[in-house]
C-alpha cells in the first residue's frame, strides 16, 4: 500500500481521508463502511465548495 501524502490543503478533505487510517485495524468486510464513510465526507466538502458564500464555485463545469 502506498502512503498517503501529509495533507490537501483543505482541512474538510483531509479530516475525510483521515478515516482511511483505521483500515489496517479493521477486517476487510468492514472496509466498504469506512469508504463510504469517507466517500460521504468528500461529497460534503465538494458540495460545501460548491456553495461558497460569494457564489463562485470552486469546481468547473464538467465539458458538454
Amino acid at each position: 500500500m502506498t502512503d498517503l501524502p501529509e495533507g490537501t490543503g483543505d482541512e474538510r478533505v483531509d479530516a475525510a481521508l483521515g478515516g482511511l487510517a483505521v483500515l489496517g485495524e479493521l477486517p476487510v468486510a468492514a472496509h466498504v463502511g469506512v469508504f463510504e464513510e469517507v466517500f460521504a465526507g468528500l461529497e460534503q466538502a465538494l458540495a460545501a465548495a460548491d456553495d461558497r458564500a460569494d457564489g463562485v464555485s470552486d469546481v468547473p463545469d464538467p465539458p458538454r
